[in-house]
């Protein structure tokens, strides 16, 4: 593990010059939440469009797309991308979707949150339970519906959000790269860091490091060392 004494230190300073740097980065951060708050009820005024009827494959077979709700009126779904044959598939989305271990915060607003994968159904839920993954997956291998969402076959992952009325769904929002972030409490994390993320794109001050650590990580081996049967 590396030692602070190979990198550039922020300055050191006396506490009320400390505080007097925190107080004025304070003022950027509060409205950076208010323009959080802003965002938020712009999406919730959105207009949407309505679906067609989609189905899906899970783990008892074919569904519709409006019985993935489970009754439920909102829905979450994430994109997993897929490489057929691999043993261990994307870095980022395993790691991603490992982070959502108690989903029943979502139950008392009347929303689910679900994968959907372009893998076969057979293999999707073997890596589900491989990767100790919680929440439910479903197949979209024989269905355009990921394709449709902006995650086809070989492509990207992406986050979709729905509202269902009776049997008609309708498409609220969606992202994919970097608007991701906002669902993941791993890079808010890093953010804090004095070092941050150390990556090339960062705009660190000079001597800072700056590497690919994040990514390096989740294309390693020590994805299956924290993910695979023995992990714990």
């Amino acid at each position: 593990m590396a030692t602070t004494e190979t990198h550039a230190l922020p300055p050191i300073v006396d506490v009320g010059t400390w505080q007097r740097e925190l107080a004025a980065l304070r003022v950027r951060e509060k409205a950076a939440t208010r323009e959080l708050d802003a965002i938020a009820a712009q999406r919730r005024r959105l207009p949407m469009v309505e679906l067609p009827d989609y189905t899906l494959v899970g783990k008892d077979g074919p569904v519709r797309l409006a019985d993935v709700f489970e009754r439920r009126s909102q829905l979450i779904i994430y994109h997993h991308m897929w490489r057929d044959g691999a043993e261990w598939q994307c870095g980022g989305c395993t790691g991603f979707t490992s982070q959502f271990t108690r989903l029943d915060f979502l139950d008392p607003y009347d929303a689910r949150f679900v994968i959907v994968t372009q893998g076969p159904i057979d293999e999707a839920l073997a890596y589900r339970d491989k990767v100790g993954n919680r929440m439910e997956w479903y197949s979209t291998a024989d269905s355009p519906f990921g394709a449709d969402m902006g995650a086809p076959a070989g492509g990207g992952f992406a986050v979709n959000v729905f509202l269902r009325d009776g049997d008609r769904v309708y498409r609220t929002w969606h992202t994919a790269g970097r608007g991701t972030e906002q669902l993941s409490h791993t890079f808010p994390f890093i953010d804090l860091l004095p070092w941050g993320r150390q990556e090339e794109w960062q705009d660190s001050p000079e001597g800072w490091p700056q590497s690919p650590t994040y990514e390096r990580w989740l294309d390693s081996p020590d994805i299956a060392r924290l993910y695979g049967p023995d992990a714990g």
